[in-house]
């Protein structure tokens, strides 16, 4: 398929940053720069300015175009990137003054996915984000050949070529729907999978460059992708998560959100979304020592809001405290007692096993009040209490040592064993209920903890 002509450059670019009135069209120029140099580009010179509102023709006004156009010959940019969305005519019409390449914000955000995505899925999703992206392009990348529609003797190569490309294009992203629609239906019976074994998803959700891969490794011992970089992570990876007293759950590391993610990207990246949507607690991670951590919690509720997570429960992670000396780690908890935020380092460690003991928590407080029948849930409480095992439990014994509930052992007569345990009452319930164990009548109940 052969698209409008382009001015074929490298990656010498020009930035231009605009500081628009309206607070919801303003962008940051830091992010911005990072953005540029994690998709591999070079800056070479910044042209910024100050609108009330965009231009028509050039977003930027016609003196501040031909300061572009000026800058582009003294710097030899080969691309000029706008922290900003531009309309496809804009695009064009400021390519056709500076003679080079010009790219958005969303083409810049899109050719970094393009460059991050390694699964057959994440690659799908981008090349379907850009045709959706390219699309709008198209009318206006043929304006050179196109004549006016409808008439005999008034149709002319321009829409003739126009049409075949429009239709590739739709037939491509027909095809790649149906290839996603199966991805998708795969990932659902992964999921009932899951839940049919009552193993929980823990999602972890973030302004990019937050660390939540960084975080993902050092709680899973995975070894995902990380790196001081925008989108360092684009694919979905999961992994068992241990969780003191109560098994393990499964630990989601999804795509980084920012500052006016592109709704095209979004709506690619639905079925991947879908692990934030169907989890049962969602850790958001902040950078802790960012000084615009706030503005990007806001940004971060808002894309959850648009894929319909909001209402998942959540436990906030101030990472990177390693970075803060007067800070320590510790969970922070409401009026009700229940961990809502904890303060860890992910590159140090310090904190995790708060973290990985507020997740047990929550995901045991949750459980509970969903098995309630509308009533007053009961509490949440953790008991020490020795049981007793058949010499056929060693599958049991086994599993109380992997989850690290075993704080002693002794050998019973019969040839079975006698254990110290630390878990929470209800759990320990349902295993006597089931016969898989017996209480030792001479060890009364202990209540260790409420949360």
């Amino acid at each position: 398929m052969q698209f409008f002509e382009r001015h074929r450059g490298g990656e010498r670019a020009l930035l231009v940053h605009l500081d628009l009135a309206a607070a919801e069209s303003r962008e940051d120029y830091d992010e911005f720069h990072q953005l540029v140099c994690s998709a591999g580009a070079e800056p070479v010179a910044v042209v910024k300015g100050a609108r009330r509102a965009p231009d028509p023709k050039y977003f930027v006004g016609s003196g501040k175009a031909e300061e572009i156009r000026a800058q582009v010959e003294i710097s030899q940019a080969e691309v000029v990137i706008f922290n900003h969305i531009l309309s496809p005519g804009q695009e064009r019409n400021v390519e056709q003054l500076v003679k080079c390449r010009v790219l958005d914000r969303t083409g810049l955000i899109l050719d970094i996915f393009a460059q991050r995505a390694t699964s057959f899925e994440g690659k799908l999703q981008v090349e379907l984000a850009q045709l959706r992206y390219l699309s709008t392009r198209l009318v206006r990348g043929w304006t050179h050949l196109e004549r006016q529609k409808g008439g005999i003797g008034l149709r002319g190569p321009g829409e003739t070529q126009l049409e075949m490309d429009r239709r590739m294009i739709g037939l491509r992203i027909k095809q790649i729907n149906k290839r996603l629609e199966k991805v998708r239906k795969q990932r659902h019976e992964r999921r009932r999978s899951r839940d049919k074994s009552g193993t929980a998803t823990v999602s972890l959700v973030g302004y990019t460059n937050a660390g939540k891969s960084t975080l993902f490794n050092a709680m899973t011992g995975a070894q995902a992708y990380a790196a001081d970089q925008l989108f360092a992570t684009l694919d979905p990876t999961l992994r068992r998560l241990e969780l003191p007293g109560t098994g393990y759950a499964v630990l989601a590391d999804t795509v980084g959100f920012i500052r006016h993610l592109p709704h095209g990207l979004v709506a690619a990246f639905r079925s991947t979304l879908e692990e934030t949507q169907e989890a049962a607690l969602l850790l958001h991670v902040i950078d802790a020592q960012d000084a615009e951590r706030q503005d990007h919690i806001v940004q971060v509720n808002d894309v959850l809001g648009e894929i319909g997570a909001e209402e998942v429960p959540q436990i906030e992670v101030f990472n990177k405290i390693d970075l803060m000396p007067d800070v320590a780690p510790t969970i922070d908890r409401d009026e009700a007692g229940q961990a809502r935020r904890v303060w860890v380092s992910a590159n140090s460690g310090a904190g995790l096993e708060l973290l990985a003991e507020a997740i047990a928590e929550r995901l045991h407080s949750l459980a509970v009040h969903s098995s309630d029948d509308g009533g007053v849930a009961p509490p949440v409480e953790k008991v020490f209490q020795r049981i007793c095992l058949s010499p056929s439990a060693g599958k049991l014994r086994a599993r109380l040592y992997a989850e690290g509930v075993v704080r002693d052992e002794q050998s019973t007569e019969e040839g079975g064993w006698a254990l110290d345990v630390e878990m929470w009452r209800d759990v320990l319930e349902a295993l006597v209920r089931h016969g898989d164990c017996v209480i030792d009548e001479a060890a009364p109940w202990e209540a260790v903890s409420n949360a």
